[in-house]
């Protein structure tokens, strides 16, 4: 009861912490104190937050290592440009086109996730991280060769060029090739995040706290104990790949609409070490250190732009350090110990 009521808290915590993230930069927003630059950082970095999440329920979690992430975070993009550019004249709402591209970006993810995951999962430790890579490049030069444009006749597909497609005259070029997807309307907005956010927070609250993340975490804990009781290994590894591609796949399209144009070459191998640093500084299996460094981490190089050619030099020194102190047994003693002693101080208040 005392671990569930931890994790509840904790989970409490994270939605606290969105909310106030939220109310911070609307009210630097409405005072004209938030610059142009970091306000168009803001989607971005709630992108990077959900993808830090959906990759801690694989890493943390499920306790499997995957270096492809970008890829199902492409395919959310991709797949949300693609649906939100072909609704525009059907769907004048925004919002609405914004939510079932997001839809549509998380179904198709989670369909690669199952794709891949069948026979990936049965894979463990370096074998499944070198397939999860390749599965991330392969995924990327498959986007460089796709062509995709739509006219009065519905969609159009090619691997050759733009013209194969034979577009009407009014057709429109959405995803050519290497040059990536064109003419993007951009519908994402800061709150759509946020909500988008908060229900990946949700999902994963209660994914956790349910039989189905108990038996993912005995699979971690202890695999052959876990198929000595009956649980179907491959199956609850599986549920919670797919699900952590469909939650990439949501980030993904929340990302691309927020652009006028995306290309395959931004979601490569550097974004996947990327989201597994956020992961990896945050807590492997902390949710809440996920959301903090992720959003740090992202706004850090825009914070340190002012010193020009120094500041990619400092940003490596903040991440060695980073991660110096989390792996610091002394350190985190220390860091326990003011927890208790600010947690007495709050107690000795109440009852003052």
């Amino acid at each position: 009861m005392k671990v569930l009521s931890k994790l509840s808290k904790r989970g409490f915590l994270n939605y606290a912490i969105v909310i106030a993230f939220y109310l911070v930069f609307q009210i630097l927003s409405v005072t004209g104190n938030l610059s142009s630059s970091l306000s168009g950082q803001l989607i971005p970095i709630v992108a990077y937050v959900i993808m830090a999440l959906a990759l801690n329920l694989v890493v943390g979690i499920s306790g499997e290592l995957s270096l492809g992430h970008a890829g199902f975070m492409s395919v959310g993009a991709f797949t949300g440009a693609i649906v939100a550019t072909a609704l525009q004249a059907s769907v004048p709402n925004g919002i609405l086109r914004l939510v079932i591209a997001i839809i549509f970006g998380a179904i198709f993810a989670a369909l690669m996730g199952v794709v891949i995951g069948i026979p990936v999962l049965r894979l463990n430790g370096d074998y499944l991280a070198i397939v999860t890579l390749a599965f991330g490049e392969i995924i990327k030069n498959l986007l460089n060769c796709l062509y995709v444009g739509v006219d009065g006749k519905g969609l159009h597909f090619s691997l050759t060029d733009a013209n194969s497609m034979n577009l009407e005259a009014d057709g429109i070029t959405i995803l050519n090739g290497p040059m990536g997807a064109l003419g993007i309307t951009k519908i994402s907005t800061f709150t759509s995040g946020i909500i988008l956010l908060l229900i990946v927070l949700f999902i994963i609250k209660n994914l956790v706290n349910s039989r189905t993340g108990r038996a993912i975490m005995a699979i971690r804990d202890n695999r052959i104990a876990a198929e000595a009781t009956g649980i179907n290994v491959t199956k609850y590894k599986l549920y919670a790949f797919v699900t952590s591609a469909a939650l990439a796949g949501s980030a993904g399209a929340l990302y691309a609409l927020n652009y006028s144009t995306v290309v395959p070459k931004k979601f490569d191998f550097n974004t996947s070490i990327l989201i597994l640093v956020f992961v990896v500084l945050g807590g492997i299996g902390n949710m809440t250190g996920s959301i903090i460094a992720a959003a740090v981490l992202t706004i850090l190089p825009e914070l340190l732009r002012q010193f020009q050619d120094y500041r990619m030099l400092v940003y490596a020194i903040v991440l060695i350090l980073v991660m110096l102190i989390t792996n610091n047994e002394k350190a985190r003693a220390t860091m326990v110990m003011l927890r208790k002693k600010i947690s007495r101080g709050k107690g000795k208040e109440a009852q003052s």
